[in-house]
């Protein structure tokens, strides 16, 4: 096991803990900091392109899969397809975008494919960054 597994083992069973990971730091950022800053860019990535975005406060499945308490699921539709993620309510009126009922459905797209689906509205098939 390298320490990238030991530090990864040790945030995931501090939260089973109930310790808020947020706080955890690499000495210049947060997870929290990190989260938020997410949020803003996306943010406006979806006020860039409002004729492609959204927000809804329930999932396409509202009885099988409810809305995470206290969250509501700002996405975008890209031409690779749609990519979404959850922020906390405090924050619905950053997001001046169409609010649909449900949320589209989920297709099960990766991480990685949440990155190319955002890359692709940039139009410029030269950036291909992978993490």
């Amino acid at each position: 096991m390298d320490y990238i597994d030991i530090v990864n083992n040790l945030v995931t069973n501090l939260k089973k803990d109930g310790y808020n990971a947020k706080k955890i730091s690499d000495m210049r950022h947060t997870f929290e900091m990190l989260y938020y800053q997410r949020m803003i860019l996306f943010a406006l990535v979806c006020k860039a392109y409002p004729d492609l975005a959204f927000k809804s406060k329930k999932h396409f499945d509202e009885v099988n899969d409810p809305m995470f308490n206290g969250d509501f699921v700002a996405g975008i539709k890209t031409p690779k397809g749609i990519t979404t993620f959850h922020f906390k309510l405090e924050y619905w009126d950053l997001f001046q975008i169409k609010e649909l009922d449900n949320a589209p459905e989920y297709d099960g797209y990766t991480v990685e494919e949440a990155l190319e689906r955002l890359t692709s509205l940039l139009d410029n098939t030269k950036f291909k960054k992978t993490i």
